[in-house]
């Protein structure tokens, strides 16, 4: 017996998701404070580095530690989600920002501390429902959602960490400040990066089969969606330049 029933479980992530549409349509007239578009009047600040570490971490550890405590050891299915999860998490709150980040950029606390409030909100829905509401044993691996799952959410994997590669490399080679990433998906679009955490959840909501891995993606998508548009529109009004025919976020669609 658990702590939490499945209808109260679901109840909380339709409040949830209702949380998530709210911010997609905030997000359209405020956009949010990261990188470039970092202004002064959103209160105290702190390194990019440091807050991107602290803010992502807790997905981490969180996950890590509910397998733990609650997981099924001998439940290879556990075993996997997990990792992927984790792998996912630690690539973003250390890979990348330890890689990725100038010194000199800051970021609004009130921003580190909403996403350390999304990741721990997250983790409860993806961790309760693994462990301890799903019935996921040695017959889910060998399905048509699991297999199919797991190939998108790598697909995803690889175009958001390649996307990343090329943003990386391109200001080690032009300099800092900001330029125009050329190569792989940023000819189709501006956000490749952002289209592959879109391509990395949906795989995950098709490979765990479950309304909180589809919450998940679609508050992904709340989140990202319109910070595509913000970015693509700022590259336009940036670069004289940029090219016309490049999208947002999904290639030949917006």
């Amino acid at each position: 017996m658990t702590f939490i029933t499945h209808s109260t479980f679901n109840y909380l992530l339709v409040a949830w998701l209702a949380v998530g549409l709210i911010a997609f349509v905030y997000l359209f007239f405020q956009t949010a404070p990261y990188g470039k578009h970092v202004s002064k009047g959103w209160g105290p600040e702190i390194s990019a580095k440091a807050g991107w570490i602290i803010e992502e971490c807790p997905a981490f550890f969180l996950m890590l530690i509910y397998f733990l405590v609650a997981g099924d050891y001998s439940n290879p299915v556990h075993v996997i989600f997990t990792v992927l999860y984790c792998g996912h998490y630690f690539n973003r709150s250390f890979i990348w920002p330890m890689r990725a980040q100038s010194t000199d950029k800051k970021m609004p606390l009130m921003v580190v501390f909403s996403a350390i409030g999304f990741n721990f909100v997250n983790v409860f829905f993806q961790g309760t429902w693994i462990f301890l509401l799903s019935d996921y044993g040695y017959g889910w691996i060998p399905t048509i959602p699991f297999f199919l799952g797991l190939l998108i959410f790598f697909t995803g994997f690889y175009i958001n960490v390649r996307s990343d590669e090329i943003m990386i490399n391109l200001r080690k080679e032009k300099g800092e400040g900001y330029h125009i990433p050329e190569g792989f998906l940023f000819k189709k679009v501006s956000n490749p990066n952002y289209f592959g955490e879109f391509v990395e959840w949906l795989g995950w909501a098709i490979m765990t089969w479950s309304w909180a891995g589809l919450v998940f993606f679609l508050w992904t998508v709340c989140n990202l969606f319109p910070r595509a548009i913000s970015n693509h529109n700022w590259y336009q009004n940036k670069f004289d330049d940029y090219p016309k025919e490049r999208k947002a976020v999904i290639p030949n669609i917006i």
